[in-house]
């Protein structure tokens, strides 16, 4: 019986059992001929939760569906937030496996599960995987914040190597600096679609906080560009904190109540 391959720089063959350990071992570091296609959003946000959970929990990778609605829609070191359902993630991961960036695996009786192709999609080394991940995670980011959270899966030891790591990665055309070189530069992954790309370009970027934060664009994408899926999760957004004030409201109405106050 054939066993699928599935070590951490990417690469997937088909070989025996016994012939495994050989051919995991022979494997390249980086793809020659990397075939990427720019992305849409949740497009970005299903490769980039695949990509990160084969580093930061291998034991459940590959994903099944719903761990990897779950990894999507989390809160930590997700922007912006989303609710993909599984069934929109199936859809998704559909996309990506046409685009040949993903795959199916398969098991007789077994949950079906995903994994990734980014490094051969891509044609990337285990750090700049790394990197790539948290853009498409988090998208525009200092190199600052970009470098702190890109060393939790690979080591990255001083923002010298983070530049050499970022140019080669640019002349690539797989990153983008939004700002000149510097404090507080802000950059961002270039698997955007043209339109989304050039707003981000034309974007009027502010000055970084003292907590390195970027600042707030001055411009932004109408909703009438937004992705359908960003549209929806925003729409759910407005209508949670919708109920929230007003639970808020009532509860202050309440207690003024209570408290005799008018």
């Amino acid at each position: 019986m054939d066993n699928e391959i599935d070590d951490d720089n990417g690469s997937t063959d088909e070989v025996s059992a016994s012939s495994a350990s050989t051919e995991s071992a022979s494997q390249p570091t980086v793809a020659a001929a990397p075939v990427w296609k720019p992305l849409n959003a949740n497009q970005r946000r299903v490769l980039g939760t695949l990509m990160e959970k084969s580093k930061t929990t291998p034991d459940a990778y590959p994903m099944s569906y719903t761990g990897l609605a779950t990894g999507c829609n989390q809160k930590n070191n997700r922007d912006p937030l989303s609710s993909l359902t599984v069934e929109q993630v199936e859809t998704i991961v559909d996309e990506l496996r046409n685009l040949g960036a993903a795959a199916i695996v398969q098991g007789s009786g077994r949950v079906t599960k995903v994994r990734h192709y980014a490094y051969n999609w891509l044609g990337l080394s285990k750090v700049e995987a790394a990197v790539m991940t948290e853009l498409l995670l988090r998208g525009v980011q200092t190199m600052g914040e970009l470098r702190t959270r890109a060393s939790r899966m690979e080591p990255i030891s001083d923002m010298s190597v983070l530049q050499e790591i970022f140019d080669g990665l640019k002349q690539r055309g797989l990153v983008v600096a939004l700002t000149p070189p510097g404090r507080g530069q802000v950059v961002s992954h270039n698997l955007y679609p043209e339109w989304e790309i050039e707003k981000l370009k034309s974007a009027k970027w502010e000055s970084p906080t003292d907590s390195g934060s970027i600042g707030v664009a001055s411009s932004v994408p109408s909703t009438s560009r937004i992705d359908s899926g960003e549209l929806a999760t925003l729409q759910s957004e407005v209508k949670e904190l919708k109920a929230t004030v007003q639970s808020l409201s009532e509860r202050l109405a309440r207690l003024e109540k209570d408290l005799g106050v008018s």
